[in-house]
């Protein structure tokens, strides 16, 4: 799977569903197409490193949801979504065919930039929440200039 792919269906899985739905809604009218697998839930075990670096654990389980279809020109999309939302599932999969076809500017300008925007500035909004409960702690030198 080429990283561009990766970036998309990344963007895809992870965005809100509403905005997902919303962004959809923009591309009018959508192809037509057949399951390959119909959307499914189940879990996954997430592993985990103390500290990034250390040995891999399994830290627990989360709820996914999964589907694949092919398109009537015959691109195949697949999803694998957290959480128990089948239609966000079915859209990040029918986008990820649709990047496969001649509508892949469409969907990149339309759909994935404004998710990834959001995302960002989700991100950002996250880190100055965080950043504004930082304590600076600093240490006085007692007795002689150092």
């Amino acid at each position: 799977m080429s990283e561009e792919r990766k970036t998309w269906m990344g963007t895809l899985a992870t965005a809100k569903p509403a905005a997902l739905e919303a962004a959809v809604d923009t591309l009018g009218a959508l192809p037509g197409f057949s399951w390959l697998r119909r959307p499914e839930v189940g879990g996954v075990m997430v592993p985990g490193r103390m500290g990034g670096t250390g040995a891999a654990f399994n830290l627990g389980e989360i709820t996914v949801t999964r589907c694949a279809l092919k398109l009537e020109s015959g691109e195949v999309g697949h999803a694998y979504v957290q959480g128990r939302d089948k239609a966000h599932a079915e859209r990040a999969a029918l986008c990820d065919a649709l990047m496969q076809t001649g509508r892949a500017d469409d969907v990149r300008r339309l759909v994935l930039t404004p998710l990834a925007a959001a995302r960002a500035e989700a991100r950002k909004a996250r880190a100055a929440r965080a950043a504004a409960t930082k304590v600076e702690f600093f240490t006085m030198v007692r007795g002689e200039d150092a």
